[in-house]
């Protein structure tokens, strides 16, 4: 795919890509930093591709009327407990750490789960659907050329089955576990593992990041980094963040090729 054509897939994906427009409407992505590297490759964190309300759907289904509440509180003490044991030297994998902070939000609100329950929420992030346009822009970067990996938190066996459940393992260059440093963004040496394994420049990868505090992890990291706003969340207050902002992959797609 060339260039003229690529542009021409952004600009005509407004159908598809509409779809998954979560939160108000964007304006597009504010325009990029000057930059003199040609860019090679796309890093991606998970739920920019994933959408993770897939997780509350379960667990409304397993405590009906609670799960809004059980999974905020899931979701808080899950990276509080990643970042605590990173940080003390304690480090648990991501599919440990998803199960620790589990067992904490349901004591929090006075829930008992079985273990099969508990099995199956745990597992909630490994069955993940894609987000509406995410198929079609892997896609269209690979015919670019572009190399492609998500960078996650997951652990490896957590990443794997979540990328053979939606049927996209093939559409990747690599498969990147912050696991292999033993450790979790937004450590510097989590985002290190991208450059090594596209074989590419940090300079040369867009990251693409759901959180705000991941956004301003990879750009302080020194990636170019587009924040995709995929719900509508308030920004985060840190200097240093995201050179550009959007809500779906058409976004992200304009700051590559810009």
């Amino acid at each position: 795919m060339s260039r003229r054509q690529f542009l021409q897939w952004v600009a005509g994906a407004g159908g598809l890509l509409g779809a998954c427009r979560s939160g108000p409407a964007a304006s597009g992505p504010r325009p990029p930093p000057s930059r003199r590297t040609v860019v090679r490759g796309i890093c991606f964190d998970l739920f920019t591709l994933f959408d993770p309300r897939g997780v509350e759907r379960v667990a409304e289904a397993i405590a009906p009327g609670q799960a809004a509440d059980l999974c905020r509180e899931w979701r808080v003490r899950q990276f509080e407990y990643a970042w605590l044991r990173a940080t003390a030297g304690q480090y648990r994998d991501f599919e440990v750490v998803t199960g620790e902070a589990l067992d904490y939000a349901a004591g929090a609100h006075g829930l008992s789960l079985s273990a099969a329950d508990r099995r199956r929420l745990v597992a909630a992030y490994s069955e993940l659907a894609p987000w509406p346009d995410t198929r079609a822009a892997l896609e269209a970067w690979r015919r670019d050329g572009l190399r492609l990996a998500p960078l996650a938190n997951y652990s490896p066996s957590m990443l794997a089955r979540l990328l053979e459940h939606a049927g996209l393992a093939d559409l990747f260059d690599a498969h990147i576990s912050t696991d292999r440093a033993r450790t979790f963004k937004p450590s510097p040496q989590a985002y290190a593992l991208g450059p090594a394994a596209l074989g590419l420049a940090r300079e040369q990868i867009v990251f693409a990041a759901f959180g705000g505090w991941d956004a301003a992890g990879a750009a302080w990291f020194g990636f170019p980094t587009v924040w995709l706003n995929r719900l509508g969340v308030a920004p985060e207050a840190l200097s240093g963040a995201a050179h550009a902002t959007g809500t779906t992959l058409a976004d992200l797609a304009a700051f590559v090729v810009a």
